[in-house]
């Protein structure tokens, strides 16, 4: 499973833009995601980046299969808190073979914070090299509870 863990400095940015968005500011859709831990049982908290697409909600690990990811999997639900706003939700993960679009939207958005971890993937790219790389980007539909 593909997984980049974050360095010092990515840290120093998710703990700015964290800090923002618990206090209302959201960066093009940014939000603190409230999960339990799979193991601790205590909630962990981690920024993400929510997009729309098609009327719906996503979430998409441009990291691949991070600690957030398999908390999410593990708990089967989590919050998303903008400020004081806290937003339930079920996730729905989405099949490798229906990704590659939600990743094109998701590079179009967020290739200057996250492009990096892409592999050189752009939203642009051919549709059967964002196929091979759906596996490694774990993709979330937000379903209210």
């Amino acid at each position: 499973m593909r997984y980049l863990a974050p360095e010092r400095s990515a840290n120093a940015f998710n703990e700015a833009v964290k800090w923002l968005a618990a206090h209302g500011i959201s960066l093009l859709g940014s939000r603190v995601l409230a999960v339990r831990g799979r193991k601790s049982g205590e909630t962990r908290t981690t920024v993400v980046n929510l997009f729309t697409h098609e009327g719906d909600q996503y979430l998409l690990a441009p990291r691949g299969h991070t600690q957030w990811v398999r908390n999410l999997r593990a708990a089967g639900e989590g919050e998303l808190r903008l400020g004081r706003r806290v937003q339930p939700f079920t996730p729905v993960e989405i099949a490798d073979a229906e990704k590659a679009p939600l990743i094109r939207v998701y590079l179009r958005k967020w290739a200057w914070e996250a492009g990096t971890f892409f592999d050189g993937l752009k939203a642009d790219s051919p549709d059967a090299d964002i196929a091979a790389a759906a596996p490694g980007f774990p993709v979330f539909r937000i379903a209210s509870r």
